[in-house]
């Protein structure tokens, strides 16, 4: 009995002293909880494809966090859900991730319909919540956006950067066409809004839904008007539509502009020589190799490309990199002040010079964007891939 107890005895203290070796160890229990980020993308739906290289970059970049050691020590944990595109699934998401996950920050949804479904929610729990979505609508007025911050240039951005190159192209007359979705909405608004501040008269202005299949209506109508360009703002199969409507009805000589929702390369696979000339203001992440070498974007986006592309063995587009920015905004944010819902919103809207894929952004408690016009460049399709506009 007495042997019996002086083995236990020696077992226990081995037992113990393994457990507490393997809760110091890599490559046991780690002594640091998990640091945890909540997202919502459009994986599935109408908006898959910007919410599936959202989700890809996010896996990517946890991954490599991890393998690097964590979040000073800690690891970290992106919880995933998917939206299907829908608002009020994406509601319910938030919810979820607020309420049970009890994540101090969210990143994404994808879309401006969906992110403007929960800009309320992640108010009223005081939650940061960094969208992926374009519409300046999601952080203004700024006075009810205090925990929403975006990392998509907004519509107004897009509309200025295009209508600035029209100016300096001699275009005074043109016609849009936008889609009923959020962003083809919050687009049109804008166009009509700054149109007048840079001289451009808008002689057609026709709408159409995201699941129609023929836009020749809405293009014979602007022509019949004589406009000197066209403007689409759509996102989805309408995108690739309006530019093979636009070429069959023999409309090429009438330059095209797209919305910056067109910077997929998928979107020049699925138009083939259609969408050759076709003019649209993109994101930096789209073009890092025609960047001169000075940039300050160009390490980061380079660097970026070379990993996703070779992970994944397809092309970068804008919608990973609105990822890209918006969870290593969030992955500073643990590092610099730890999981504090309160601290990380603060140390988002002070962020200055970060320089992301999208842009270097300067938050401020006035703009919680942090980006203007001249983040973007005016970009053409050429030979079927995208080359800097003339």
């Amino acid at each position: 009995m007495r042997q019996y107890r002086q083995w236990w005895g020696v077992a226990g203290l081995f037992f113990w002293g393994m457990l507490f070796h393997f809760a110091l160890t890599p490559c046991g229990w780690t002594a640091e909880s998990p640091y945890r980020i909540g997202a919502v993308f459009s994986i599935t739906g109408v908006g898959s494809f910007l919410g599936e290289p959202e989700k890809k970059t996010a896996e990517m970049i946890v991954e490599d966090v991890n393998k690097k050691g964590g979040i000073n020590g800690h690891p970290l944990e992106l919880i995933v859900y998917d939206d299907e595109s829908d608002a009020t699934k994406c509601n319910l998401a938030v919810k979820k991730l607020i309420k049970k996950d009890d994540v101090p920050v969210i990143i994404g949804p994808t879309r401006s319909g969906e992110s403007l479904a929960v800009v309320s929610v992640a108010e009223d729990a005081g939650v940061p919540l960094i969208s992926c979505a374009a519409s300046y609508k999601i952080v203004t007025p700024i006075e009810s956006r205090k925990w929403v911050f975006k990392v998509a240039g907004s519509d107004s951005h897009v509309a200025g950067k295009m209508f600035d190159y029209m100016k300096a192209k001699g275009i005074q007359k043109i016609g849009i066409m936008t889609d009923s979705t959020g962003f083809g909405a919050s687009g049109r608004e804008e166009l009509v809004r700054l149109a007048p501040e840079y001289g451009i008269v808008i002689a057609a202005d026709e709408r159409y839904g995201p699941q129609d299949t023929d836009l020749s209506a809405q293009l014979t109508k602007i022509r019949s008007v004589q406009p000197q360009a066209i403007v689409n703002w759509s996102i989805g199969p309408t995108q690739v539509l309006a530019v093979k409507n636009w070429r069959d009805l023999g409309m090429g000589s009438t330059p095209l502009f797209q919305s910056h929702g067109f910077g997929n390369r998928k979107n020049l696979e699925l138009s083939g020589s259609a969408a050759e000339g076709v003019l649209l203001p993109l994101a930096r992440v789209n073009v890092g190799a025609l960047l001169a070498d000075a940039q300050p974007q160009k390490n980061v986006i380079m660097e970026y490309t070379k990993a996703y592309e070779e992970r994944y063995k397809e092309p970068i587009s804008s919608f990973g990199g609105h990822a890209w920015d918006s969870l290593n905004l969030a992955i500073a944010a643990l590092k610099s002040v730890g999981p504090d819902r309160t601290k990380i919103r603060d140390f988002i809207e002070k962020t200055q010079h970060f320089v992301g894929q999208h842009g270097v952004f300067n938050f401020t408690p006035q703009d919680h964007n942090g980006l203007g016009k001249d983040d973007l460049e005016m970009v053409v399709v050429k030979n079927g891939d995208w080359a800097l506009a003339p």
